[in-house]
């Protein structure tokens, strides 16, 4: 990938911003600081990274795609009710029966994410006063 500087602005914004944001939460961050950002070339940037690895893509976590400046292998963790988004690095013995489980269905996998939904400390405790 070549560089340019709207994938810096997007990357370093990103990375900036470890709370899992999506395309237009960026958008709203990015274009004060590079009024020529378009939405499009956001999300153009943000999927053309995603698949060549340098970011992830989460999706299924609402409405909206969520990206992640960290591609280490890991799992995330949603509160239903606010929406937050942590990260979960994974356990050595998971990573292992994840590919015994390719081993044993003859699969080749190719992808996986890994999310929990629950309710975080947070709105359990609105919830129960």
């Amino acid at each position: 990938m070549r560089y340019s500087k709207q994938r810096e602005l997007i990357y370093n914004a990103l990375k900036n911003n470890p709370c899992h944001p999506t395309a237009d939460y960026l958008y709203s961050i990015i274009k004060p600081l590079y009024p020529p950002l378009s939405l499009g070339t956001l999300y153009r940037n943000l999927n053309q990274m995603a698949k060549q690895g340098r970011i992830k893509k989460i999706s299924g976590l609402n409405q909206a795609d969520h990206f992640d400046h960290i591609v280490q292998e890991h799992a995330h963790i949603i509160c239903e009710v606010c929406g937050k988004v942590e990260d979960v690095f994974i356990d050595e013995n998971l990573s292992k029966q994840i590919n015994e489980t390719a081993d044993k269905t003859n699969f080749k996998i190719n992808h996986r994410e890994i999310v929990f939904n629950g309710i975080c400390s947070k709105c359990r405790n609105k919830q129960e006063k």
